[in-house]
């Protein structure tokens, strides 16, 4: 039982079941699921699967609503004459198909047909569901840009692992990567940069050398459309973060009068946090709200994260406008001012439906009730937001940065932002902290890992970044037991060879 994550409930014994030539799929209602079931197994086995009623040599998916309070619970059962897969919900016989893929050889994980193989099933029931509703991962297209192709092969990587959350960082100082059709110069203008910063940020003696080679993309409303559609047959809900007031010397680039100067400023092409940034007037509020509806049209999932970090005020300070506009607010400084603004948005985003999220700053300015915080620069934001009544998502950059180093010895390492987040760490994090009780800890949603691109590039060296560390971080929000002995010896080797028939380009565990 070599599973990751984890399952809850494993009885193992009892007579196998070989996938053969005369195995179906018995699907019902549950047809799409079927066809998934269908597409995950044929092309290494070689085998038709085709549907049909009950029957013997089946795997049989259906639902039972009273099988689990979360619908993403599951039962799996090994017989003699078949498989048969039980969710709470749909999401839950996806995920028991994701057990049953583990169960079989790693080969079974190749996209082409692999002879002289017995596909055997061990006999086992397995009874597992989620110990968090949030399992996430957050993808920076901003600072590198990932094609769309690529995003839903890193969808398709999350759903092996049961991860059920995909933020994508859309917008930044570096790039606006999202097509909005009220404002195209975001894409004609935001969207490309003439160079990328060479070296390290916090180390080069010049910072402003950069490559010189033109960077940049979008995706366009179809793009959106596809992947949506492609997350959501894998479970996985898209949450797109366009980061407001902060960050957004790349929308200032195609619309200066978003800027407090008026000045024309450039796409950024260097890392750290820029002092451009949005000026917080009625004007700029109504450019939001336009973009938010666009968005929404777009993400029909129930969350926007606004970011709402790493915003300085030094703009603001000598702008007679944004002075005139606090004294006319009756705030006492820039601090309440941001908190205004982003509260206005909260207030927009639950016009239409949605939850606000952002990062712990938000919470120093004030935020609308439901809002949900991000707790990233450690957990005391998240404790704060807890203790006022907010929903949490724990991401402390300490344990869930995986633009971190993953060793100390920086040498043998690719360029990184910095620290050092190894698997080990990932491992032992405990997304609820001690110092909650009670009903505080239930405001928990759950964590997800982030990946910041400015040192990522390319594909590879994103999927290094994120794997082994990533199997490890299934398992802190899956399951409700952690065993280290077991993750570190066989379950992760024999993990590590599905990554390997899955073409991941992993970093060795250590």
């Amino acid at each position: 039982m070599n599973v990751v994550p984890a399952p809850s409930e494993v009885v193992v014994g009892g007579p196998s079941f070989d996938l053969g030539p005369r195995t179906t799929i018995g699907a019902g209602e549950l047809e799409q699921l079927g066809k998934r079931l269908r597409a995950y197994l044929a092309p290494a086995t070689g085998l038709a699967l085709p549907f049909a009623g009950r029957g013997a040599d089946q795997i049989t998916l259906r639902i039972d609503r009273q099988l689990h309070e979360s619908p993403e619970g599951y039962r799996l059962e090994v017989r003699a004459d078949g498989v048969e897969i039980v969710g709470a919900g749909e999401a839950g016989v996806f995920y028991g198909i994701q057990t049953l893929r583990q169960l079989l050889s790693e080969q079974i994980y190749a996209d082409t047909p692999v002879s002289d193989v017995v596909w055997r099933v061990p006999g086992v029931v397995v009874v597992d569901a989620p110990r968090f509703a949030w399992r996430g991962a957050l993808l920076d297209v901003s600072r590198h840009f990932f094609l769309a192709d690529y995003v839903r092969r890193f969808i398709d990587l999350l759903a092996v692992h049961k991860f059920n959350t995909l933020q994508l960082h859309l917008t930044d100082d570096q790039g606006w990567r999202l097509e909005i059709a009220a404002y195209p110069r975001l894409t004609e203008i935001g969207a490309w940069r003439e160079g990328s910063m060479v070296g390290h940020h916090r180390e080069a003696l010049d910072r402003n050398a950069h490559d010189g080679v033109r960077h940049g993309g979008y995706y366009t409303h179809r793009d959106i459309q596809e992947l949506v559609a492609y997350a959501a047959e894998r479970h996985v809900t898209l949450v797109p973060e366009v980061e407001l007031l902060g960050h957004a010397q790349a929308a200032i680039a195609a619309y200066p009068w978003l800027g407090s100067t008026g000045q024309q400023l450039a796409v950024a092409t260097g890392w750290g946090v820029s002092p451009h940034v949005l000026k917080p007037s009625p004007r700029t509020l109504a450019f939001c709200r336009e973009v938010l509806d666009e968005v929404f049209s777009l993400f029909p999932g129930s969350y926007i994260h606004v970011g709402g970090d790493e915003c300085p005020t030094d703009e603001w300070q000598v702008s007679p406008e944004v002075q005139q506009q606090i004294r006319e607010l009756g705030l006492a400084d820039e601090a309440q001012l941001q908190g205004w603004f982003l509260g206005e948005l909260g207030t927009f985003a639950a016009s239409r439906g949605r939850t606000m999220i952002g990062w712990d700053e938000i919470v120093e300015g004030g935020l609308p009730a439901n809002s949900i915080v991000m707790s990233w620069r450690d957990e005391e934001g998240g404790i704060t937001a807890v203790r006022r009544g907010h929903r949490v998502v724990m991401t402390p950059q300490s344990h869930t940065y995986f633009d971190h180093y993953q060793s100390h010895d920086r040498d043998a390492e690719p360029l990184a932002i910095g620290g050092c987040t190894d698997i080990r760490a990932v491992y032992d994090y405990e997304p609820i902290p001690e110092e909650l009780v009670g009903v505080e800890r239930d405001r928990v949603l759950g964590s997800q890992f982030q990946l910041w691109t400015e040192y990522i590039r390319t594909p590879s060296e994103l999927e290094y970044g994120a794997f082994p560390r990533a199997c490890a971080f299934a398992e802190v929000v899956w399951a409700e037991q952690r065993d280290a002995d077991g993750f570190f010896g066989e379950r992760l080797q024999a993990h590590l060879g599905r990554l390997r028939r899955l073409d991941v380009k992993y970093r060795e565990a250590s």
